[in-house]
């Protein structure tokens, strides 16, 4: 031990003498505190510079809870429309970098309206920023190797609320740090780096860490974050200096600390953000344990699935060559899910059990090629860098255009419009202008443009030019004659002379020229130009009486049109429903079809069902709206009929009509011979027959399909308002259909929520709806959570026994168990375990985001659907590469929508086998 002591000192003197240097900031690092207004270093020596010569968005200083750092008292946020915003920061090229961002709403804007935005680097899509919490700081790291002197970062694309940034970080990196075969064409997004054995919660960074990256303490046990640790886990430390090798370079502090399994395992799961995919996934192992000659620490790493990993056999001291050297065996190609379980177990032959002393995981994000024109843009607003309208930065197209620019939807889209007009634009017309190909509009009018026009012959799709108002010189090409597509041609107001090219005014076009004097149409002494200017202004008059006319009639509608009440409903609504599709039945109809209503199938406060039998055979459900309002029940009955005669959905209860006869208001709908999920989750059918898991995903997946098409199919959408199990309907093919439409409501185009009497279930019914009276879609996304909750524990939504002594509500319940990293608690007890414990997270993460408090926060029902059909695809043992196709195509996939192209990155096949540095 005497030996380990002199070395001991002797690393000190090295150790103290490395850390003054690395606390001067290393080369490469750039801190820009956004929304900041002077320079400051933080508690860790950083240097921290104000992001004002950003020319766009507002800053907001805000305050939060328990958070003093100076760079996160401000922010800067940007408009929510169709613009991204950048920061363009200097690299050098060929060298590797972290870039860092993060997100601390504090409720800037007022409003608690947690917003979701799009981020990007350059013109690759990063990843979309969901704010959850106003005290919260959401954190986004990339990996990169620079391929161009600058890069951007961008926001854009705000789904809710504002796009707003606190803080952006730069770190660049030396040597050989994060080299992977594919960095040409694939970014590292980081989704874990987690130090074992921490001291304490604070994470290990700069300047522990010379790059400033950050390593999370495994004692954080946020939400499904490395749970399942087995017994025995203890933690173990040692003050001597760790010779962290060549590779990655980890920091001494986070190989110092390590975690033990005494009982020869170590258990952990963890999620992982932006998987199932391909990534690149590495160990950090340190022996700091003085095992004397006889013990030995042999261990495997287990992947459930994988079996080639499990194989490889770790021994630290053999690999590292020593004590106190680190070791890190990986993976740069591997294919993991969302769920991450793993295990590092011993070896029969070892003494000791296995140890780890950190992890780091990243995901392949496939580079974007950019803009097909992209270097022809940035060489043209090189020359107008001190104008505004050139410092937009990051990529012309993507993730969306320049505000003066419009492109097309091709995979890799081209610049289709330049619109240039009165921006103080000098000097002679760009000639870069001339090589955009795809061109079909160029607006340059109202500017001071000298010189001649460009040959536009390189632009074969252009139709209309606009270069009036400037102060261009020479003849009017003739080359213009020969572009094929061109029907608008303006140029008046210039300095041009010569004769007008007989081909110009051969062509079916609209040409202007007038206000330059010295050019002529030597043909007909200008009478052409007349014609041309009598017919555009007998033409603006036309459009201007059609106008008046048209407003005319609009308002003599209007007066003779009276508005009917809220919730009235007459013979005309009635005609207009058969119309539609509906039948209208009559009650002998009906008594004949139902044995004079004998057999009762279902009742409730909506009333009594009936099952019954048309003449052709056609199996009925019959309800009898009940009398106990009358009003109200009118309204409903309405409501229904106006809704049901215009909805055709295969996860919707088909309808086929309605009775109103002898008092009674009768609806008739297709019957559904398996009733309702309700009786198959918690009532008498459920003790015949338990549904199965993947049973239970499809018939969510059905229900959830159903749901969407109200919201997202129907103009104007609609909102169901009373989702629960017993309104989810089973046929004989135990196929689901949402039915029960008695309470819905129609959403009102451009406003976003209506106000209402509330109206529903209890335990269902969404809080924040409860509250404010102010009924969205996402009230609906609410009680559909529920209803996942449901499927998951086999439980009622609101019970006085199931959820133990304080907690009657399912919510409540599950939340508590999830966050904690408790599912098993929470699962059916009759699912056994014929279910994969990954489709089961899947689910209920997203049924907590479902139930979140703020409407905003919800995911959409798109959303939810695409959780569920990968949750199908790991119960049914799809491969990873399945799952992400199904993400990318489920995000495309709206309504049906077929964008006739595979996206999907296509890896080489050395990527898809497992490989170890």
């Amino acid at each position: 031990m005497g030996f380990h002591h002199l070395l001991l000192l002797f690393f000190s003197v090295v150790l103290h003498n490395f850390m003054q240097l690395t606390q001067a900031q290393m080369p490469g690092f750039i801190s820009l505190d956004c929304g900041g207004e002077k320079n400051h270093t933080d508690r860790l020596g950083l240097e921290w510079t104000p992001d004002d010569q950003i020319l766009y968005g507002k800053t907001s200083k805000i305050s939060t809870e328990n958070e003093t750092r100076q760079q996160y008292q401000t922010l800067r946020y940007f408009p929510a429309d169709n613009r991204k915003y950048c920061y363009s920061l200097n690299v050098k090229t060929r060298t590797r970098y972290l870039i860092r961002a993060t997100f601390l709403y504090g409720n800037f804007d007022s409003n608690n309206v947690y917003p979701k935005f799009d981020i990007s680097l350059g013109p690759t899509h990063w990843a979309t920023i969901v704010i959850s919490d106003a005290n919260t700081i959401e954190s986004q790291e990339l990996i990169f190797l620079a391929s161009d002197p600058t890069v951007s970062v961008c926001l854009s694309n705000s789904t809710t609320g504002l796009p707003f940034i606190s803080t952006l970080e730069l770190r660049q990196f030396n040597g050989s740090v994060y080299l992977t075969p594919y960095e040409d064409q694939f970014f590292l997004s980081v989704s874990a780096r987690i130090n074992f054995g921490a001291d304490n919660e604070d994470p290990v960074r700069y300047p522990d860490d010379p790059f400033d990256r950050i390593w999370q303490s495994d004692l954080v046990k946020k939400a499904n974050y490395l749970v399942d640790v087995a017994a025995g886990t203890t933690k173990v430390s040692t003050n001597l200096p760790i010779d962290i090798g060549k590779d990655e370079l980890p920091p001494q502090r986070v190989m110092q600390t390590a975690v033990v399994g005494r009982s020869g395992s170590l258990t952990y799961r963890l999620n992982l953000d932006g998987f199932p995919g391909f990534g690149w996934a590495y160990t950090y192992f340190a022996e700091i344990e003085d095992l004397n000659p006889k013990q030995t620490r042999k261990f495997r790493l287990v992947l459930p699935g994988a079996p080639d990993v499990s194989k490889a056999i770790v021994n630290i001291q053999e690999n590292a060559q020593g004590n106190c050297r680190v070791y890190e065996p990986g993976f740069y190609n591997i294919s993991l899910p969302f769920v991450l379980s793993f295990k590092f177990t011993k070896t029969t032959d070892s003494t000791e059990g296995p140890l780890v002393n950190a992890i780091e995981i990243s995901k392949y994000l496939e580079i974007s090629d950019g803009s097909f024109d992209g270097a022809v843009a940035a060489s043209l607003v090189s020359g107008y860098r001190l104008l505004d309208w050139a410092q937009e930065g990051g990529d012309p197209c993507l993730p969306a255009p320049w505000s003066w620019l419009e492109c097309n939807s091709d995979p890799q889209p081209k610049i289709t419009s330049v619109k240039l007009s009165s921006k103080n634009i000098s000097g002679s017309i760009p000639s870069e202008l001339a090589k955009l190909s795809s061109l079909e509009e160029l607006w340059l009018d109202g500017n001071a443009f000298t010189g001649s026009i460009p040959d536009f012959t390189g632009c074969p799709n252009l139709k209309i030019i606009h270069l009036e108002n400037n102060q261009l010189s020479g003849d009017l090409p003739s080359s213009l004659a020969d572009l094929p597509n061109l029907h608008k041609l303006y140029v008046q107001n210039n300095l041009l002379s010569g004769s007008v090219p007989s081909g110009l005014l051969s062509k079916n076009i609209i040409l202007n020229y007038t206000g330059n004097n010295k050019l002529h149409n030597k043909t007909s002494g200008g009478k052409l130009n007349k014609y041309i200017i009598f017919g555009l202004a007998v033409g603006a008059v036309a459009l201007l009486i059609g106008f008046i006319s048209a407003c005319l009639i609009i308002r003599q509608n209007k007066k003779g049109h009276k508005k009917e009440p809220e919730g009235s409903f007459h013979v005309s609504s009635m005609s207009n429903a058969t119309s539609e599709g509906a039948q209208c039945f009559t009650l002998s109809e009906l008594r004949s079809a139902t044995d004079n209503f004998q057999k009762k199938v279902g009742s409730g406060g909506f009333g009594t069902v009936y099952y019954g039998k048309l003449n052709d055979g056609k199996e009925i459900a019959v309800k009898i709206l009940g009398n106990t309002n009358i009003q109200q029940g009118k309204k409903e009955f309405a409501n229904e009929v106006s809704l049901l005669s215009r909805i055709h959905h295969r996860n919707l209860v088909k309808f086929y009509g309605f009775c109103q006869d002898e008092g009674k208001d009768i609806l008739v709908y297709e019957f559904m011979h398996n009733g309702t999920l309700k009786e198959h989750l918690y009532g008498p059918l459920a003790k015949e027959h338990k549904l199965k898991w993947l049973k239970r995903l499809k018939i969510a997946e059905e229900a959830a399909k159903g749901i969407e098409y109200l919201h997202t199919g129907c103009v104007p959408s609609i909102i169901h308002r009373d989702l629960k199990t017993s309104n989810i309907l089973l046929d004989n093919n135990m196929k689901a259909k949402v039915s029960d439409f008695g309470l819905s409501k129609l959403a009102v185009d451009g406003i976003s929520h209506v106000s209402s009497i509330v109206r529903g279930t209890v335990g269902y019914l969404d809080p924040e709806y409860y509250i404010s009276n102010h009924l969205t879609e996402k009230s609906d996304i609410y009680s559909f959570g529920v209803i996942l909750l449901e499927l998951i524990s086999g439980k009622e939504a609101i019970s006085n026994e199931s959820f133990g002594i304080n907690c009657r509500n399912i919510v409540q319940w599950a939340k508590l168990h999830i966050e904690n990293g408790d599912i098993q608690g929470i699962i059916d007890p009759s699912l056994g375990d014929e279910y994969d414990i990954q489709s089961m997270w899947k689910l209920a993460e997203k049924a907590l985001m479902c139930v979140q408090p703020h409407a905003n926060t919800r995911p959409s029902m798109s959303e939810i659907i695409k959780e569920l059909q990968d949750a199908i695809l790991i119960e049914r043992g799809g491969s990873s590469e399945e799952i992400s196709r199904n993400s990318f195509h489920s995000s495309l996939n709206m309504g049906l929508l077929d964008v006739g192209v595979d996206p999907y990155v296509s890896f080489h096949e050395s990527i898809a086998l497992p490989s170890a540095r």
